[in-house]
């Protein structure tokens, strides 16, 4: 990461890196009055003062750079990858169990304060597991999840089971948020693995046989499966979500996914991320790169089948053969 003494040096050594930062602005807010007023309002400042900074007659003071770049989640390590020819990569590692202030300030910034006022927001996520922008409304099924992350990728010498695993409150106040907010994406894809329910179903029952979850909570677990299909069949039908009629459409991959990964596109922001570690992520806001997966994971299409709204044949066995592999439990 950046420190303020080298960001100094950048700043007042290297016009490319400056350069660089107010072409960041203006994609931002390519109109140069609303960048303007925007930068009035978030730095307190007079118009003449936004104009002398944009016109690079004076440059904007560290704080301001820091304060920008933080409020509008900007990467000034990505701004400066950019004019070295490198793609900067950031590991978003949360500890679901302890999140520190930090964890949970970030989560604030890249899930919960992104996806409002935004009409042209395009998300796409490509996975053989089910995401986390779904199972955060359920909660058995979203504490399986979190079971199989504690047991795969957690350091701590005694495995909990099911019943003690808990998320923290602020965590669990994020997780209702999340799974309203997402919502108001204005058009969501999702290209599922043909297997993944297999995958899912595979999973629990090995929980299950190494005495992690009872045979209650199996059953509370079948039942928000049960639920999920409910919900996501009638997603799926009407092709968008009851709750704000934004677009959803459902890809079902003929061949099998090896990867998760998703991005966020509209011209306010530009996100994406490989899925990794069950519950983690690497992302960048790099366009180059943001293009590139936009590219690639719309390229995933080809070899889906789209089962939302008008394919009710395929829409109908696919829902019916989930619901006999979950009955199987």
């Amino acid at each position: 990461m950046i420190t303020l003494k080298y960001l100094y040096k950048m700043v007042n050594d290297n016009n490319l890196w400056y350069d660089s930062f107010i072409e960041t602005l203006f994609k931002k807010y390519p109109k140069k009055s609303q960048l303007t007023e925007k930068l009035m309002d978030l730095l307190s400042i007079e118009r003449e003062a936004v104009y002398r900074r944009l016109r690079k007659d004076i440059t904007f003071p560290i704080h301001e750079l820091t304060k920008i770049a933080s409020v509008w989640n900007i990467s000034l390590d990505e701004i400066i990858g950019i004019k070295s020819g490198r793609i900067i990569f950031k590991t978003q590692l949360l500890d679901y169990l302890d999140p520190s202030n930090e964890d949970l300030s970030d989560i604030q910034k890249l899930y919960l304060n992104k996806f409002k006022n935004i009409p042209d927001m395009e998300y796409l996520e490509v996975s053989n597991k089910l995401p986390r922008t779904l199972t955060s409304g359920f909660l058995h099924l979203d504490k399986y999840q979190l079971l199989k992350w504690t047991h795969q990728y957690t350091n701590k010498e005694k495995v909990l089971p099911f019943s003690q695993i808990l998320y923290p409150e602020k965590l669990t106040e994020w997780l209702s948020s999340y799974h309203t907010t997402v919502k108001n994406v204005a058009n969501t894809s999702f290209i599922w693995d043909f297997m993944l329910f297999d995958y899912l179903v595979c999973g629990i029952r090995y929980f299950h046989s190494i005495y992690l979850i009872t045979d209650e909570e199996k059953e509370l677990i079948k039942k928000d499966l049960y639920d999920f299909l409910n919900y996501m069949s009638e997603v799926v039908t009407k092709g968008c979500w009851p709750e704000t009629s934004n677009e959803v459409s459902l890809y079902i991959s003929h061949i099998n996914i090896d990867t998760n990964y998703s991005y966020y596109y509209s011209n306010e922001l530009k996100k994406c991320s490989v899925h990794v570690f069950a519950k983690n992520e690497i992302h960048t806001n790099d366009p180059i790169m943001v293009e590139n997966f936009r590219n690639w994971m719309q390229l995933k299409k080809k070899s889906a089948i789209l089962i939302s709204k008008s394919n009710e044949k395929s829409r109908i066995e696919f829902f019916m053969k989930q619901r006999k592999l979950i009955d199987t439990l």
